[in-house]
Parts: structure tokens; sequence; C-alpha cells
């Protein structure tokens, strides 16, 4: 991917393919390190249009320049997450982050439950956030408090939209879902919640984003391309 100047002067969105375990910061910092490194700049707005947790990975918008400006415009757009959920078992986190704290039986449920519950999840709902998440509470990010073990209450609930919500692959315990939602949802609160509709318990085992509006996966770059390219 080249870029010339005039396209730095008017600023870009770079759909990047965040990688495991980074942070959606360790992708701007990284992105604006060698923009400025290869077209000598002293500095340059970088920033992200919707963040995505360490063990996601998936299409992460990256706005340089003046389409910073565009950020909450974009961030506004509907996300589309491809997901593995795991039933059986509960964790803090509602994900791989943390481990398994509580295990509940799966032998109840049969696919019309899955069907029925995927229903109920479907269309507006008000959610509440998980404690591990970046949303700051009186100046502390929630997940610095819940690893350091502070007890976390009153978390603000939002709401939010579920446009599409269905079954890739049923291999139970695991269930693979495509979901379409709105901005402000989070995927780890819905496995908990649909765990807890089920009396079985879920987390996710597995979650990529594939698109934000019309900016999808198959159209995006790699760091590692990024950093070659430039």
């Amino acid at each position: 991917m080249l870029i010339d100047n005039k396209k730095i002067e008017e600023g870009l969105i770079l759909p990047v393919y965040k990688p495991l375990f980074w942070s959606s910061f360790d992708v701007v910092k990284t992105i604006r390190f060698f923009m400025k490194k290869k077209y000598r700049l002293k500095k340059i707005k970088v920033g992200h249009a919707g963040t995505l947790d360490p063990l996601a990975t998936g299409l992460l918008l990256i706005c340089t320049g003046k389409k910073t400006k565009e950020i909450e415009k974009l961030q506004a757009l509907k996300k589309t997450y491809y997901t593995t959920f795991y039933f059986g078992a509960t964790t803090p986190s509602f994900d791989l982050e943390t481990d398994i704290d509580q295990v509940y039986g799966i032998e109840h449920i049969n696919n019309d439950h899955i069907l029925q519950t995927i229903n109920m999840f479907k269309g507006e709902l008000v959610q509440e956030p998980p404690i591990y998440s970046a949303i700051k509470q009186k100046g502390n990010k929630l997940y610095d408090l819940a690893r350091k073990g502070v007890k976390i209450t009153d978390i603000k609930k939002r709401k939010i939209n579920i446009f599409e919500f269905c079954i890739l692959k049923n291999n139970f315990p695991e269930i693979d879902f495509k979901i379409t939602c709105s901005k402000g949802t989070y995927i780890r609160t819905i496995a908990n919640d649909f765990g807890k509709n089920l009396n079985t318990g879920a987390f996710v085992k597995h979650l990529e984003r594939f698109s934000i509006g019309d900016y999808n996966i198959n159209k995006s770059i790699s760091i590692n391309e990024f950093k070659c390219s430039n």
C-alpha cells in the first residue's frame, strides 16, 4: 500500500487487521511510529474508530490527520462479528483473559433451546458492559480496577441493537455465531447473558470483527504489510 504526501496531508482511513493479543492502542502507536519515521513528520494525529479487546482479532479502522474528525461517524456504523461461544462454564471477564470460575451442566440443552434464546437477543436491548472493559468509572478504566480486585458496582447500562444473530456452526458445547450489532455492543456480555438464560453459563472463546459499515477484513492490511509498504 503506497501512501503519498498529499494523502498524508488530507488524512487516511486505514482498515487494519488487529492481531491477537495486541491492544487497539498498540496498533495506533505502531501506525503512528512508522508514519512519522517514513514521512519525517514531527507529529501526526492517529486514532481508531472502535476498540477491540486484546483477545479479539479483526478489523480496526485507523484514522490519521484530518480523517480523525470522522471517528465519531465511523464508530456509529454497524459492526459484524464472527464469534465462538463455549457453553458449560463462565469466566469473570466473559472470555479467556481470566480462568474459569464456575462449571455448569449442559445435558438439559437441545437445539430448540438455543434457537429460542437467539430470538431473545434480536432487536433493541439494554446491556450492562462487562467489568473487564475500557469504560471509565471515576477516571479509572474498569479493567484496571477489576484486575486489582476492586469490587465494581453501578455500571451504567446502555441501549444496543442486534440486527442479525445466526448460527454458523453448532458443535455444542461450542457454537459459532455471526452477529451484526450497533455501536457499544459487547459480544462478551451477549455470551454471558446467553449462558444465564440457558442456565449453562457461557463465555467467548473466539472473537473476530469482520466488518464496520462497508469496510471489511477482506480489504484490510496487516501490521507487517503496513511496515513493509512504508
